[in-house]
């Protein structure tokens, strides 16, 4: 069977033997009515448990709209035009809107990086700014005694609107809705403590009414209210084909439900070999995004079986506490230390290093071979030689899951 799977911005091929049975998950099958813009302004022109946006401000007022940083793939460009033609013709000044980039944890992009995901025409006329975790104010505590910081200009608003992309997060249940504010907008701080919750059993990938981390972050919304929110759903090919918008929850929890008609999968059982890449660029940025795509295939895999992961990671490991415990610290420890001493960052370390004791990881990227050792995972320079490597270990009649687009499908196994 001759596959192919996403590698930067690019893609790489593979041969898989006639005798292992093999299952691709791809995205299922769902009726689709529009499509891109169309459905985005669908969307906006029908939101859920909310008026229209134009309904909610006011002239004279300010306007943050929170969108995602240049590692997601939300885009943006897409959904900023239908959106702001809506606030200026309820009278909302240019000079009165901003834009702020959610980077959680990540860097801070550059000129050129912001022009990407906003588009030309909007760079050029609406402001853009990045997250600055100096520039936060207190906002008060979840319920789960979370502390909240978040970058002033969005407090100051008047109004606040979130974008989102929404697939499946491999702690807080889903992306997307109040995402954009916690741990988009907020401190290390506050970030650190939400994820903390990270190692508790209902926080997985799927789960969101019983999730501490989701409910979290959901409560946020106490604190700090959002007025409006516009989320997408990307096929395969990052192509738009469901927009949500309205109430921060509801509308939220509706894009959820699509997000399962089209990318959970059902397994027989768990295969003695998965192969999956998170889709290719920007998912694959560095090793830190990639990481999603592994987790979800870790539900794929038997006890003992190898995963050959596919991701580029051409600009490295991707953030300095994560390389910081994937270069210093044994895969055993990381498990324990998590648990003991959460550090944000550590914590996609220690999900690695779960995997690594359930099963082998065969790692393709750019990365130099000698630096994937020292990372505890085996370098591969090409796909097939590490599938055909794969294979010889495993046996003849070894069965194969392959995960093309491992960042967003999430196998499930029957009962």
């Amino acid at each position: 069977m001759q596959i192919e799977v996403g590698f930067g911005k690019s893609t790489v091929s593979l041969d898989i033997p006639q005798n292992h049975p093999t299952q691709v998950l791809v995205p299922n099958e769902v009726t689709l009515n529009l499509t891109g813009v169309d459905e985005v302004k669908r969307a906006l022109a029908t939101p859920i448990d909310s008026p229209r946006i134009g309904e909610i401000v006011q002239a004279g007022e300010t306007v943050a709209i929170v969108t995602s940083d240049i590692t997601r793939p939300l885009p943006s460009k897409y959904l900023l035009p239908s959106l702001l033609e809506e606030l200026y013709a309820a009278g909302i000044r240019r000079e009165d809107v901003f834009i702020a980039f959610g980077l959680g944890s990540h860097r801070r992009h550059t000129e050129a990086e912001m022009r990407y995901l906003v588009g030309d025409e909007v760079f050029e006329s609406v402001r853009c700014i990045d997250l600055d975790t100096e520039d936060c104010v207190p906002v008060g505590h979840t319920k789960f005694g979370t502390r909240v910081d978040v970058f002033r200009p969005v407090v100051e608003a008047d109004r606040r609107i979130c974008l989102g992309n929404i697939e499946f997060h491999y702690f807080a249940g889903y992306s997307g809705g109040a995402k954009a504010i916690m741990p988009g907008v907020c401190t290390h701080d506050a970030i650190q403590e939400n994820h903390s919750m990270m190692v508790q059993a209902a926080a997985k990938a799927g789960a969101i009414d019983d999730n501490p981390v989701r409910q979290d972050i959901d409560d946020v919304l106490n604190l700090i209210s959002v007025d409006f929110i516009l989320n997408v759903v990307l096929d395969e090919k990052k192509q738009i084909v469901n927009a949500v918008a309205g109430h921060p929850i509801t509308a939220h929890r509706a894009g959820c439900a699509f997000l399962d008609t089209l990318y959970k999968c059902e397994i027989e059982k768990r295969a003695d070999l998965v192969i999956v890449s998170p889709g290719g660029y920007p998912k694959d940025i560095n090793m830190y995004q990639a990481q999603k795509a592994l987790d979800n295939a870790k539900h794929a895999v038997r006890e003992g079986g190898i995963v050959l992961w596919i991701a580029s990671a051409k600009e490295g490991l991707g953030e300095p506490c994560f390389e910081r415990w994937m270069t210093q610290y044994k895969p055993d420890f990381m498990v324990e230390e998590i648990g003991r001493n959460f550090e944000h960052g550590g914590h996609k370390a220690a999900a690695i290093a779960m995997v690594l004791q359930m099963a082998r990881i065969f790692f393709v990227s750019d990365l130099e071979a000698d630096f994937v050792r020292s990372v505890n995972l085996e370098p591969y320079a090409d796909a097939q030689t590490a599938l055909d490597a794969a294979l010889a270990i495993l046996g003849r009649d070894a069965s194969v899951i392959v995960m093309p687009y491992g960042g967003s499908t999430l196998p499930f196994a029957k009962g």
